[in-house]
């Protein structure tokens, strides 16, 4: 009840904001403010809320899906203690590239990732060197015009009612929907029923040449935090569980977890939270205060990036820590339709067509 009275108050601050964005959105529109163009297939993936779309497991879907061409995906690093264009290497950590870089780093060693706040300047270091450029979350980021846009909407967002910011979680006004390529409707439930597509279909009035798609997010093994130990989900069954997350949105991770056991013991920080000593020896605390037998302690994918990056081994590495890695899929039909828009987008605008 707090937290609504204290979204009211801030209304009149997202008036103001909504009206600097619209004014900005009218500035690149009208050509004032210009876009800078590349030669090469640039590919954005973004959203209009704060995080918690799935902006992550997308972009590593793109990865997989561009196999066989040289890729380079560019962040800006949110996060990240550094400024200015630095590549992913044996020396980056979370505080020096940010959390999500180094995951994509440390799991496709095939792709290249840098990080940059100024995406111009980054892709001008990138562009003679790759086929393709992937812009992870910058959609808002209109100095640079993206040649394919893909714009994220949670499932679950839509259709409640929703404010900028600082009322609400959204950094964009609705009708910036209409740039996009394709609307992408992620964390959609399995079985994904023929009315609720059509429900959000409906929402998001798409323009004629506007696909609307839908992705579900597929779980993992649950991976051990320092070893290659691996468990299957299954094996959890009725454990006691200590989440530890520190992202938008836990609750799908948290409903995921809850087929398994109801024992869920949550400690939640905001996303791209640093953890602090103060914060794991809390954890250990009270993990080692429970006598039962069957207890785990998870968190997820990105989490794992800070955890290993900021010096917790010693509090934690007797401790059975797993992280739970998640992917994006679609739906059958729209996987087609999805694959076929990104590989023909490439392929056409290749420098050597």
């Amino acid at each position: 009840m707090l937290v609504n009275y204290l979204r009211l108050l801030l209304l009149p601050f997202s008036w103001v904001y909504a009206m600097a964005v619209i004014l900005r959105k009218k500035l690149y529109d009208w050509g004032i403010m210009r876009s800078v163009s590349f030669n090469l297939p640039i590919i954005c993936v973004g959203n209009l809320a704060v995080g918690g779309s799935g902006k992550t497991p997308t972009t590593e879907y793109l990865i997989r899906l561009l196999d066989g061409y040289n890729v380079a995906i560019l962040s800006r690093g949110y996060g990240r203690k550094t400024k200015g264009f630095i590549l992913a290497d044996h020396r980056a950590t979370a505080e020096t590239i940010g959390d999500e870089p180094l995951q994509y780093y440390q799991k496709f060693k095939q792709v290249t990732v840098a990080v940059c706040e100024d995406r111009v300047a980054g892709v001008r270091q990138l562009q003679n060197n790759h086929d393709v450029i992937i812009l992870d979350d910058a959609f808002q980021h209109r100095a640079i015009k993206a040649g394919f846009n893909i714009l994220l909407f949670e499932f679950r967002k839509l259709g409640t009612l929703q404010f900028l910011l600082p009322a609400g979680n959204l950094r964009d006004v609705f009708a910036s929907r209409k740039r996009a390529d394709v609307l992408l409707v992620t964390k959609s439930p399995v079985p994904f029923l023929h009315v609720a597509q059509q429900a959000s279909i409906n929402e998001l009035q798409p323009d004629n040449n506007q696909p609307v798609l839908h992705a579900y997010l597929k779980y993992g093994q649950l991976q051990h935090l320092y070893h290659e130990e691996i468990m299957p989900l299954e094996s959890i069954k009725d454990f006691e569980v200590f989440l530890l997350t520190g992202i938008a949105n836990p609750e799908p991770l948290i409903e995921e977890l809850q087929k398994y056991t109801q024992t869920i013991k949550h400690q939640a920080f905001r996303d791209h939270y640093a953890f602090k000593q103060a914060d794991i020896s809390k954890l250990k605390t009270a993990f080692v205060a429970v006598t039962k037998k069957e207890k785990i302690i998870i968190t997820t994918e990105k989490d794992s990036k800070r955890l290993r990056a900021t010096g917790f081994e010693d509090l934690l590495v007797n401790l059975p820590v797993y992280y739970l890695p998640i992917e994006v899929e679609l739906f059958e039909e729209d996987k087609i339709t999805f694959d076929e828009l990104i590989l023909n987008y490439v392929k056409s605008n290749r420098r050597n067509r």
